[in-house]
């Protein structure tokens, strides 16, 4: 029993007391010595009992302080060996020097003494090695939360599987919504007649519901071409793991009806009401079809974005209509704004110049200052030549600035038009982007998940061969006080000739029809064959830079430059545009350093990869046939082998849907 239990300071008031007491007694005494006599006696009587009690009080803890020291100690022995809490030791080789019961019942073991952790509980050890305390394992059907002590080299084990499986439950019964889209439906049926158009909705009708019915989803047809879908998460992952077949199935079905009609579904996901998950379900539908539909686009929880799908090149959807709408719509904007200032992305091309001149000339012709945002010292050789050729045209020539010039002329009420792209990250200045709210997005890339935020106007099409295409759709719907100058439409028309690569890559009919009204403009194809010539040096760098290809896989070439090697990202586009005419080459990517310390890569097809897809598993993005990304942190070596992992997978999800 502790010391401090032995103590009996009880005593000492009362030896006090008999003190005073006795001298009291003596003093009575002088004058009556009976009565001290009498007192005396009672006073010893009452220290004898009060010591008696005094000692039978401390024998009675003793007794009790004993029982229950016995008590603890042996429900401390009966916890630590028999409650169900597993309780592990083990040395610095990872043996184990001691168990209780339960733990070695959780091994169907009768004891672990002697066992090393990696034939027991080889899960354990990456855990121990890297100092987490805490984390959830697997043994046999169980799942335990364990609690590492690693100065006492203990682990506590915690039975979670009810837990789990609760949450897994939860997590399986969480309402998904999703809204269905027939992309072309309206292009499909025209000139249809009604028992035609009927039958083909009641094919897509019916393998929607067959579709539904096999994974237990409940589907609502909203309109002709719309219907709302309401799964839980379970089913839903179920739906991943076959990466959304139906948009096979129905693209597959419709095609043996000579018809060319696919779908696109947003997903609305996470633990939101139900009204959110409509609205991110409507938003995600908006990003599948700004990416060019046939595809499923979902919003993670964590604001993340999954896409599936995306497997056939966009087909031309957009109509003159709109084009007229949004040409009005941007007049207007421009009207009700002090100046007009358009910006392009970094390492500008000829499409994004060729937009960028083409909306300040929309500026001009609605009476309003424009100005082109230029970095001067980060342009290609060809948009180089364009600025040259410029200095012919003051009035133009003198439009251009420099992002410091521009970052002092903006205002408030300044109108910012970004073309050929819609990542903040990409454009020329990204601090522009915060000095105005009045700002206007016009793009011919599949939209991704960083965008711009909140701009007045989007014109994204990804179904157009280039920006340049739709602001010279713009410009017809435009005043026709003054035409464009001879240098204005050749610029136009050399951002639809890049793009489209002479008019053989994602070229529909409007493109030949912007290029027959630039032509009618007075656009030089002379003077654009003399803007995109290249010097022998750059052609013979290139030439260094294919030299170093292999055939990966069927179809598939990759070049990578050397380490020490730096190109530009027009010459590693250009090599990849190449390497595209080669014969049995489906796909190209294109590897190497670049001046900003980036490993860029490029890639091409011909379609029948998606090498947007493979881009963006990287975090690039493009259009199905023409992407590309830029890594930092790695070197060539690693961006290849990190390429031919993600080709791998690409490869081996297509074959197995």
């Amino acid at each position: 029993m502790p010391s401090y239990l032995k103590e009996r300071k009880m005593l000492y008031p009362l030896y006090g007391i008999m003190a005073v007491s006795a001298v009291l007694l003596v003093y009575i005494g002088l004058t009556n010595i009976w009565v001290a006599l009498v007192g005396a006696f009672m006073l010893l009587a009452l220290f004898l009992v009060a010591v008696y009690l005094e000692n039978r009080l401390v024998k009675v803890r003793e007794e009790y302080v004993k029982t229950l020291s016995y008590r603890v100690k042996k429900v401390g022995e009966e916890a630590l060996l028999e409650m169900p809490i597993g309780i592990l030791l083990f040395n610095d080789d990872y043996y184990i020097e001691w168990s209780n019961s339960y733990m070695a019942s959780c091994f169907n073991e009768n004891s672990l003494i002697g066992r090393s952790l990696y034939e027991t509980g080889e899960q354990l050890i990456p855990l121990i090695k890297q100092g987490i305390e805490t984390d959830i394992v697997t043994i046999g059907h169980q799942k335990f939360r364990v609690i590492i002590k690693q100065e006492e080299k203990l682990i506590y084990f915690f039975d979670v599987t009810e837990q789990m499986a609760l949450a897994r439950q939860y997590a399986d019964n969480k309402d998904v919504i999703g809204i269905i889209v027939m992309d072309n439906y309206d292009d499909a049926t025209q000139g249809m007649d009604d028992q035609a158009r009927s039958g083909l909705s009641n094919l897509i009708t019916s393998l929607l519901n067959a579709w539904a019915l096999e994974h237990g989803i409940f589907l609502k047809r909203t309109s002709s071409d719309r219907f709302v879908i309401l799964l839980n998460e379970k089913i839903f992952r179920k739906l991943e793991a076959e990466k959304f077949s139906i948009l096979d199935t129905v693209r597959e079905s419709t095609g043996k009806e000579n018809v060319s009609l696919t779908l696109s579904i947003g997903i609305g996901i996470g633990d939101f009401s139900l009204p959110e998950l409509g609205e991110l379900a409507q938003s995600s539908l908006d990003l599948a079809l700004g990416r060019g539909g046939d595809q499923v686009a979902i919003k993670l929880p964590n604001g993340k974005l999954k896409f599936y799908g995306g497997k056939t090149n966009p087909t031309e959807k957009r109509t003159r209509v709109r084009a007229r709408v949004i040409s009005h719509a941007l007049r207007e904007l421009m009207v009700e704004s002090d100046q007009v200032i358009v910006m392009g992305h970094k390492f500008p091309d000829m499409d994004a110049i060729g937009a960028s001149i083409g909306i300040r000339k929309t500026a001009e012709l609605n009476q309003i200052d424009g100005y082109i945002v230029i970095d001067f010292d980060h342009i290609d050789i060809s948009v180089q030549r364009l600025i040259e050729e410029m200095q012919a045209y003051p009035e133009l020539y003198s439009k251009l600035i420099t992002p410091d010039e521009a970052m002092e002329l903006i205002t408030d009420q300044t109108l910012l038009v970004v073309v050929d792209t819609h990542k903040p990250a990409l454009v020329i200045e990204e601090k522009l982007l915060g000095k105005t709210e009045r700002i206007v997005v016009m793009d011919h890339h599949r939209r991704s998940e960083d965008f711009i935020k909140k701009p007045l106007l989007v014109y994204m099409e990804p179904y157009a061969s280039s920006t340049a295409e739709l602001v010279t759709e713009l410009l017809e719907y435009q005043p026709k006080d003054k035409k464009l100058n001879a240098l204005e439409a050749t610029a136009l028309l050399s951002g639809i000739i890049v793009d489209t690569k002479s008019f053989t890559l994602r070229t529909g009919s409007r493109t030949f029809d912007a290029a027959s009204y630039l032509r009618t403009q007075g656009a030089d194809t002379v003077m654009v064959q003399s803007f995109l010539k290249e010097d022998i040096q750059t052609y013979i760098q290139r030439s260094k830079l294919i030299e170093t290809t292999e055939l990966y896989r069927d179809g598939i070439a990759i070049a990578s430059a050397d380490e020490n090697e730096v190109y530009n990202p027009v010459m590693i586009a250009q090599a990849a545009d190449i390497l595209l005419t080669m014969d049995e080459v489906k796909a190209s990517f294109v590897i190497s350093k670049r001046s900003d310390n980036l490993v860029g890569i490029s890639a091409r097809s011909l379609g029948e990869i998606n090498v947007q897809i493979i881009m963006e598993a990287l975090g690039g993005g493009g259009h199905l046939s023409n992407a590309a990304v830029q890594l930092e942190g790695y070197e060539v070596v690693e961006a290849e082998l990190k390429l031919k992992q993600v080709i791998d997978e690409y490869i081996e999800g297509s074959q197995e849907s």
